[in-house]
């Protein structure tokens, strides 16, 4: 590895109203390494990377490449200086196939103006053979896996020649094996020359794949130190300025009279293709029950089923003895029931509204929040502001647009509303996807929280240590069927093997 840099920011500062996104940051980057962007949500992370690809334009600062002063106003200058740039949400058009996805806005052409699909087919065919992707050209992007979406966004800058590939929390959508996958993906990269900035909130993931680690908090940049030697204490130290548990601390669970119960129940997905085949579960006042499985082997299914968001094809759902087997999603709400969406986009907030009116989603035509019929937002706002910073809500107050926050911080959003209304079932579907270890934390401690208080918790996650470390019973979900029921001790081998299918077991 070169040890001149190839890539340097320097003093880089950028405000946004009432926001000090970036404060004088130094960041340098080298010829074939991995380095890895670490802080909190809202730190200024993807500020930073969004001024280096021309998504922003720093107040002031300075970028130089090779030693030489550039200016990027906007993402074709960053694509023409050779840095490409992998977002959190992907920026692909799902009707086409992974070939016009890629050489979009940059097609090879015969006889000046007509578009040569055999020869597009043939360089995105030669950039997989390079960087060994397994991926199908031909194949449709609604039609493949979120991992294969992210290898199609990263052969788009590589098509373009990229020499700086940046990736945006590359694995908060992705499963461990394709997480894995991603991570030879990138050796593979590095060893072709390439360098990769990874804007990662995950220790071990970047004690993992990273040859150096920047953190930023607030801002500022903290420090940046080689991979050898670095802890994930140290540097969830680094990030929240405090000691962090990265174990949850909770003591033992106090079930009582079951909350939620589910019985042979079946869901079919989109396709008509039953994805939930006869589950039965409870869960009882005092205990959170986690539900562990590899993505798409039908928890989505399940949890809209159970929140009224899709209709079962058989099987009943009580809530506090209330029948919600046909029930819409307001029915459910009204029955008592938090729901916490695995999409805070899609599910979780209406970017465009404002953060009171999102936090009062469900309740805004109810006391305090109107009366005899009339709305009441000065009330929203005062709700709204206690709310923001009981949760640690960072980038925006009441009237900030939900949009404009971190992913992260929407999160928070999203989990403040669904538990300051106190349900008695509370349904957490990837309650901490995109979180930094603090949020995690924080968030974990609520769950618990709301179990200590007797409440039912339901949790539905991709991560199998958030599983194990939270649950009180832990079911696994394999093809739509609870494969395996286990008690909290279990090693993670074991839930392991069962969320492959290795082993089968009566379950409760």
């Amino acid at each position: 590895m070169d040890e001149a840099p190839v890539l340097e920011l320097r003093g880089i500062t950028k405000q946004f109203p009432g926001v000090l996104a970036n404060d004088h940051v130094d960041f340098d980057l080298r010829h074939g390494e991995v380095h890895a962007l670490l802080g909190e949500n809202g730190a200024g992370k993807s500020t930073l990377m969004s001024i280096l690809y021309g998504l922003y334009t720093a107040d002031s600062g300075e970028i130089l490449m090779n030693g030489k002063h550039v200016t990027i106003s906007s993402p074709k200058d960053a694509i023409e200086l050779g840095i490409g740039m992998v977002h959190q949400h992907f920026m692909l058009i799902p009707v086409m196939t992974v070939t016009e996805n890629i050489v979009l806005a940059n097609e090879p052409v015969k006889a000046g103006v007509l578009i040569d699909e055999k020869a597009a087919e043939r360089r995105v065919a030669d950039v997989a053979a390079t960087f060994k992707f397994a991926v199908d050209p031909h194949a449709r992007i609604e039609n493949i896996t979120v991992g294969q979406q992210q290898r199609v966004e990263i052969m788009k800058a590589l098509y373009r020649n990229a020499s700086i590939v940046i990736l945006d929390e590359p694995t908060a959508v992705l499963t461990p094996q394709e997480a894995q996958e991603l991570f030879e993906i990138l050796r593979t990269l590095t060893r072709e020359g390439i360098s990769v900035i990874f804007i990662s909130h995950k220790l071990n993931e970047v004690l993992e794949i990273a040859d150096r680690i920047t953190v930023l908090r607030r801002g500022k940049r903290v420090e940046t130190i080689p991979r050898e030697g670095a802890t994930e204490e140290g540097l969830a130290r680094s990030m929240v300025g405090r000691e962090v548990l990265l174990r949850v601390d909770k003591k033992p669970a106090q079930p009582g009279d079951p909350l939620l119960q589910v019985h042979e129940l079946a869901v079919r997905d989109d396709r008509g293709l039953e994805a939930v085949r006869g589950v039965s579960f409870d869960v009882r006042a005092g205990e959170i029950v986690g539900i562990a499985g590899v993505d798409g082997n039908g928890q989505t299914e399940l949890i809209d089923a159970v929140t009224g968001l899709r209709h079962p094809a058989s099987g009943e759902i009580r809530v506090g003895g209330h029948d919600l087997s046909r029930a819409t999603a307001r029915a459910a709400f009204d029955a008592g029931m938090g729901h916490i969406p695995e999409d805070r986009q899609r599910r979780g907030l209406v970017l465009d509204f404002n953060l009171a009116e999102n936090l009062v989603l469900h309740d805004y035509g109810k006391e305090p929040f109107s009366r005899l019929g009339w709305v009441n937002p000065r009330r929203w706002i005062r709700w709204a502001r206690g709310l923001l910073e009981e949760f640690d809500v960072r980038g925006g107050g009441p009237t900030t647009r939900g949009g404009s926050l971190s992913g992260g911080n929407q999160q928070k959003v999203v989990v403040a509303r669904e538990v300051s209304r106190n349900p008695s079932v509370l349904i957490a579907a990837q309650p901490t996807r995109g979180l930094d270890v603090g949020a995690i934390e924080f968030v974990h401690r609520r769950l618990v929280e709301q179990r200590d208080a007797g409440k039912a918790v339901l949790l539905v996650s991709l991560e199998l240590d958030e599983i194990l470390s939270l649950s009180d019973r832990i079911l696994v979900l394999y093809e739509g069927r609870i494969v395996a029921e286990f008690p909290p001790e279990v090693s993670e081998e074991e839930v392991g093997i069962a969320m492959t299918g290795g082993r089968r077991s009566e379950a409760a």
